[in-house]
């Protein structure tokens, strides 16, 4: 029997999500865990294995902040491939640097390595964006979004796993070993498309790059709201563990408890970004944009009402539908607005709205839960994602 071979857009389109899905699989593997390995470089205190692991957290978004936007410039020069290929072993080697760390400062250089070094969604999002048709753009970045969001779901529960098994610092191996291997398929099977020459794409630089951005309206309106999106998916969660040991005080297993209910939003963002994407390529962005934001914001205003986690589940289930409608599509508004030969470096700039919302939103959430309470972060989270559906 003969089997037609599938055309070259989804072919790399299924190799980046099998290569985005193995690497976002392995980075979660540890970062949930990083706090127990600073513990093992010698940090016993409580308040500074707390200052330590803010630092090792946050340091590198900072430098992913400034640097993200110049790997897309380059990628619209030199070809957005080379650029996937340089970001995941990039990777591959702060992993496994970071799991030879002999010291707490160790650790947080090699982490501002990772994040000087990496950018792979960001280089993602760009190779697929300029290698599918614009017909099904759409489609194919509202399914890569499904590789980092069930990356993002099994990553913990294997590496809560192989931690209790080979303990802290192997799993950065593993991980490093996991990158590699996703860059090795990215090696083999992915081509990028031939471009045509453009003389412009010599005189590009950051600062037309940012200008192109800012002067166009639908561009700009899609940056604020990656920004604001991303920051209140992140205001919930430094509390939200808390949240759900106040509604169940009495249960022994609150861990499981609260990681099975947190991990109900990628379940469903899994399952639902691919059919937001098709309903994107045959309807109204700015429709379906308007429905997944006002669903996310009233299935956020509802969990600050609940009174027994068990009604959690639901709604972290109906906020993680919604959310497959958002990230993908605005993305992909983004792609289809900005002029192929600066597409990579403005997706940079877009993934850098959404690096300084990783910053930002967790330090705002732990602020906010200090000040408010507990249920005053999902209403906060609720106004985030009602303020643009209401503009």
């Amino acid at each position: 029997m003969h089997f037609k071979k599938p055309e070259q857009w989804r072919r790399t389109l299924y190799i980046m999500w099998a290569a985005q899905f193995i690497t976002m699989m392995g980075m979660s593997l540890v970062v949930p865990f990083l706090p127990f390995y600073i513990q093992t470089l010698g940090v016993t205190s409580p308040d500074e294995v707390a200052r330590w692991s803010g630092y090792v957290f946050s340091g590198p978004f900072f430098i992913s902040f400034f640097l993200t936007p110049i790997w897309g410039l380059l990628g619209d020069r030199y070809g957005r491939r080379i650029m996937v290929i340089r970001a995941v072993f990039g990777l591959a080697i702060s992993q496994a640097l970071i799991g030879l760390s002999q010291s707490v400062e160790m650790l947080f250089l090699f982490r501002m390595l990772q994040g000087a070094l990496s950018g792979f969604i960001a280089a993602a999002l760009a190779l697929v964006a300029s290698s599918t048709p614009r017909e099904h753009a759409g489609y194919a970045l509202g399914l890569l979004q499904t590789a980092s969001a069930s990356g993002g779901v099994i990553g913990p529960l294997i590496g809560g796993s192989l931690a209790d098994t080979i303990g802290y610092r192997p799993l950065f191996y593993v991980v490093a070993s996991l990158c590699t291997i996703a860059g090795i398929l990215i090696l083999r099977y992915v081509k990028e498309p031939p471009r045509e020459h453009d003389k412009s794409i010599e005189s590009q630089s950051l600062a037309r790059n940012l200008r192109s951005a800012f002067e166009s309206p639908p561009i700009r309106a899609a940056l604020v709201l990656i920004f604001l999106s991303q920051v209140a998916l992140l205001v919930v969660q430094p509390v939200f563990a808390l949240y759900v040991e106040s509604l169940e005080p009495a249960t022994t297993r609150i861990a499981t408890l609260a990681g099975a209910i947190f991990s109900m939003t990628g379940v469903f963002m899994v399952f639902s970004s691919p059919w937001w994407g098709k309903r994107n390529d045959s309807k109204s962005y700015k429709k379906n944009l308007t429905i997944a934001i006002s669903g996310a914001a009233v299935s956020c205003f509802a969990q600050g009402f609940v009174i027994h986690a068990y009604q959690l589940l639901v709604l972290r289930a109906a906020q993680g539908f919604c959310l497959g409608g958002i990230l993908p599509a605005l993305y992909s508004y983004v792609s289809k607005h900005s002029p192929p030969s600066r597409r990579g470096g403005i997706i940079g700039i877009a993934s850098s709205a959404s690096v300084l919302a990783n910053v930002i939103g967790p330090i705002s959430g732990g602020y906010v839960g200090a000040a408010t309470g507990l249920r005053g972060n999902f209403f906060v989270t609720g106004a985030l994602f009602l303020l643009p559906s209401c503009t």
